[in-house]
């Protein structure tokens, strides 16, 4: 039995959820709406403000699939209630990020500054020129714009310059002096 699948989702006051006869789950709460479609073979029931997942059969896809399912349903009730955050740093001398309205222009030893324009759902805020958050409802969007930011100058092992996650850690490498 899946530990993760089994657990219960409580559905939380201000959030509706509603399940359509296909698998459509749609998630509505104080930030946004989120809808996906799930797999069949998951049955999704909602009862007194809770959703329970079942898995039809024993096989190992459909475990996966159950614990899968379910933490994809947790994530969009947690989305549309509090949102997510990914924060990310800059390192680098004359690297730096601003606003420019809903856009994000970076510096980042290029010929020309970058421009990121914030899809639907996702704001930008540069709290100081080195850090920018990231902020959205739906999880895979906010981690999928951080990634996209990071790629542009990812850190690199030598002095540790670029962009990086905040609570991701560099192993720095010694240059050709330390050898």
């Amino acid at each position: 039995m899946s530990r993760i699948g089994k657990l219960p989702i409580t559905v939380p006051a201000g959030v509706t959820v509603d399940i359509a006869p296909d698998n459509t789950v749609t998630v509505k709460g104080p930030k946004g709406t989120l809808t996906q479609t799930f797999v069949k073979s998951i049955t999704i029931k909602k009862e007194d403000g809770v959703v329970t997942l079942e898995r039809r059969s024993e096989e190992k896809r459909q475990k996966a699939l159950h614990g899968l399912t379910r933490s994809l349903l947790n994530n969009m009730v947690q989305g549309v209630l509090n949102g997510f955050e990914k924060k990310l740093e800059i390192n680098g001398v004359g690297y730096k990020a601003a606003l420019d309205g809903t856009k994000l222009v970076l510096s980042l030893g290029y010929s020309h500054p970058l421009e990121v324009l914030a899809p639907e759902g996702i704001t930008f805020e540069v709290p100081t020129p080195t850090t920018i958050l990231v902020k959205g409802y739906d999880k895979q969007a906010v981690g999928q714009i951080a990634a996209q930011i990071r790629e542009f100058r990812k850190p690199e092992p030598y002095l540790g310059k670029g962009v990086k996650y905040s609570d991701e850690t560099i192993r720095r490498k010694e240059g050709k002096a330390g050898a």
